[in-house]
């Protein structure tokens, strides 16, 4: 069984690799406003990791109308992707493939 699945509600895609799950997230899926700040972000892992490098827990949690466990359950799949994620060769294909 692959080991990475898409993650966005509704779709059952899965990958060998998270870099694989990352450009379908970006070029398969609608994008997300920021409810904070009303940004337009790729759905997955480009949504949680805006939420979390550009506001606070704090903003996340009024906006989202969140928990804390909300904010864990992000904060470590944002971790576990930055551990083994080639990011550059994401942003690469994306932008070869135009969708950044």
């Amino acid at each position: 069984m692959s080991r990475w699945k898409c993650g966005i509600e509704g779709c059952d895609a899965r990958f060998e690799n998270v870099e694989n799950a990352i450009i379908h997230q970006t070029t398969e899926h609608e994008r997300h406003e920021c409810k904070v700040c009303g940004t337009i972000v790729p759905e997955g892992y480009f949504a949680i990791r805006h939420a979390f490098d550009e506001h606070t827990r704090a903003e996340f949690v009024r906006a989202y109308d969140a928990d804390s466990s909300a904010v864990r359950i992000r904060e470590d799949i944002k971790q576990a992707i930055e551990d083994v994620a080639d990011l550059n060769r994401v942003v690469k294909t994306l932008r070869d493939e135009g969708a950044l």
